[in-house]
């Protein structure tokens, strides 16, 4: 296959089982990771770029702006790079070094704001950057993922659409939420087709999108200090909220275990599945979206240093031992994380 666009790359057919992850049921992954931006938010960046090209809003020369937490920052990049878009990201203190390395790298702004916003978190901060931005510039284009329904089409055209080509309707889905994009394009997908499949919203303790109180988080990707305007709670699916010290446990068992670095949004969606494991009938068959892959975490989750300063040495312990044990599921006594 030769394309000639490298945001033509896609990965989504790639589907990894994890044997013995749950001893009664069947575990499988959907690596997101695996495209040139290195995550699933090349699909959303290129949905939304597009939709905007088609309309009139964007043009070949014209100016990006957009708040990221880091992987979209890196796809939009990318998509950029190649259609001669000029982009400004705006990004925080908790974006992955790593992802704003890539951004600079092909050629993209980098802006990143360092006060809290109401909620404690910096995301209504970056938007309010942005709003001052587009004030100032009246040629600056803010797609804006939060509010863009082209976030959640592209995902029920790809991403959902993916998993019934392969699958059929799996007994369970995992999703993680961050804008909402994601979890917005399965649910309408498989809501459409009149799916049984039990699909469960995952987001990071401290997240405000699901009613709860705002509070610290260290690792990007999934969660918000303010809801995203797309997302819609019209109780058709679960939820259930993870402790970061749970995501980063999972992500270093499953590294050890298995030979695969997850992104931390896989090793949340992971410990929500761990978490609600014994609901999970025998023999079922359960997706878990794996939005990217571990090597932009390399400094945070896989980093001894780091997570003894941020969670203390207790959890490399208990990941530890929980690594040496993990046969089948991992020790429930270690995980914190509740539904």
């Amino acid at each position: 296959m030769i394309l000639d666009q490298v945001h033509d790359v896609g990965s989504g057919q790639v589907f990894l089982r994890l044997p013995g992850y749950l001893e009664h049921a069947d575990t499988v992954l959907k690596l997101e990771g695996l495209n040139p931006a290195g995550s699933i938010k090349l699909k959303t960046a290129r949905e939304m770029v597009s939709t905007a090209l088609a309309a009139g809003e964007l043009r070949s020369g014209g100016h990006l702006i957009e708040s990221t937490s880091g992987n979209l920052g890196v796809a939009l990049a990318t998509i950029c790079a190649a259609e001669g878009i000029r982009l400004t990201v705006v990004t925080d203190p908790n974006a992955n070094s790593r992802s704003v390395q890539c951004i600079r790298a092909l050629g993209a702004d980098v802006v990143i704001v360092t006060e809290r916003d109401a909620n404690g978190g910096f995301l209504q901060t970056r938007i309010d950057d942005i709003k001052r931005r587009l004030l100032a510039d009246p040629e600056l284009v803010w797609l804006n993922q939060y509010s863009n329904a082209a976030n959640a089409q592209a995902h029920r055209r790809t991403t959902a659409r993916e998993i019934t080509d392969e699958f059929g309707a799996p007994d369970w889905l995992f999703v993680g939420v961050g804008s909402s994009g994601t979890l917005m394009g399965c649910l309408d997908h498989f809501r459409t087709i009149g799916a049984a499949t039990r699909i469960v919203a995952v987001d990071a303790a401290g997240s405000v999108t699901f009613g709860g109180p705002a509070g610290p988080r260290t690792i990007p990707g999934l969660g918000a200090s303010r809801r995203p305007e797309i997302f819609r709670d019209a109780g058709d699916f679960e939820k259930c909220v993870v402790a970061e010290a749970d995501t980063v446990r999972v992500c270093r068992e499953v590294a050890r275990r298995y030979g695969l670095l997850l992104g931390g949004s896989t090793g949340t969606a992971l410990a929500a599945l761990t978490a609600m494991r014994h609901r999970i009938a025998p023999r079922s068959r359960v997706v878990v979206v794996s939005p990217d892959l571990g090597e932009r975490y390399l400094d945070t989750i896989y980093d001894d240093d780091w997570v003894a300063l941020h969670f203390g040495p207790e959890l490399l312990r208990a990941a530890g031992i929980a690594a040496a044990e993990f046969g089948g599921s991992a020790p429930e006594q270690l995980f914190t994380t509740g539904s």
